[in-house]
């Protein structure tokens, strides 16, 4: 299969671009703020993981069937990645949130106990990325979109 030909990877490619996208939108929606680094981030609605990975196997289903043994691997895959995007990573957020949380605590206070006087440049720090994973709703979403894409595509295609 031409690297160009191969409906499933352009599938998946497609459905993390468009979950990408239409973040922007739908975060516009929800909180009157325009946001273009949703573009590029990792969470949020819908999951651009989950959207890729059903692409992907709706895709290989269409092409190879529901009995190949490319669309076991792929709907494995798939259902790993979405766990992963509600379960660890969505806590990693959670604990993202407390550590910053902390952080600035601790910093008021250090500023609160300093005698002396407060150096010209203070060094910046960088806050950890808190929108790690997902709620289980945006995997659902974004599941429901990389299904919907894929078959789209197909029908376009054939």
């Amino acid at each position: 299969m031409d690297l160009f030909d191969n409906f499933p990877l352009w599938a998946a490619l497609f459905s993390i671009g468009f979950a990408q996208f239409i973040k922007v939108p739908l975060a516009f929606l929800a909180t009157r703020k325009l946001d273009w680094t949703l573009l590029t981030s990792t969470g949020g609605m819908p999951s651009s993981h989950s959207a890729a990975v059903t692409a992907l196997s709706t895709a290989i289903a269409l092409e190879e069937g529901l009995g190949s043994p490319l669309f076991a691997i792929s709907t494995i895959f798939g259902i790993i990645v979405m766990f992963d995007a509600t379960g660890i990573r969505r806590h990693a957020g959670y604990h993202a949130t407390v550590l910053n949380q902390l952080v600035g605590d601790f910093n008021k206070l250090v500023e609160e106990v300093k005698t002396w006087p407060k150096k010209e440049e203070m060094e910046k720090r960088e806050e950890l990325k808190e929108l790690l994973g997902h709620q289980p709703i945006e995997v659902f979403f974004g599941g429901v979109l990389g299904i919907i894409l894929s078959l789209v595509i197909y029908a376009i295609l054939t």
